[in-house]
């Protein structure tokens, strides 16, 4: 059973995470959940310093607990926009962009916002939902893609855009 919330994206698998494009990555226009999941793994996992040095790409300190912050030694386009940074929370990687004001951007990807408050701002779009029973299986695993546009205190200024990619069991 496949359902899709607007259109489809080119759902790519993506075995060698070095083979894989930040900015789409962050854009939610090619990969599908497997794939973030392999590449997450490998940047952020136990041979995170050497994925790191190939990656061209060194952590920054954090003072939030659910993001790993990184300086890219070349600046990648999300977005129509230029950043050198990028940070990954539980679910997706998120450009971290020079904007204070987060409207602007939800506004040109067509974001539903679910939080507008003057210190907090979060909307997404789902860009990919679908369902599938396992076999001789009561399990439905239900993968999502999600555009998402946010601001948190810890990064003043700035706003974060990326994309969500999950697994749920039902």
């Amino acid at each position: 059973m496949l359902v899709t919330a607007q259109g489809s994206i080119a759902a790519t698998t993506e075995d060698d995470p070095l083979k894989v494009d930040l900015a789409k990555l962050v854009e939610c226009t090619s990969y599908d959940v497997p794939s973030y999941n392999g590449f997450a793994m490998w940047l952020t996992g136990p041979g995170s310093v050497e994925a790191m040095k190939l990656m061209g790409v060194t952590e920054l300190p954090s003072d939030n607990l659910m993001l790993r912050e990184f300086k890219l030694e070349k600046p990648i386009t999300v977005f129509g926009r230029q950043t050198d940074r990028v940070a990954f929370a539980p679910s997706g990687p998120l450009a971290v962009l020079d904007e204070a004001d987060p409207h602007p951007l939800a506004k040109q990807l067509g974001i539903k916002v679910a939080v507008d408050t003057p210190g907090k701002f979060l909307g997404e779009k789902e860009i990919v939902s679908s369902k599938e029973q396992l076999e001789n299986s009561d399990t439905v695993l239900h993968s999502r893609i999600t555009l998402n546009v946010s601001t948190v205190d810890t990064h003043p200024g700035k706003t974060l855009a990326g994309c969500s990619y999950s697994i749920e069991v039902e």
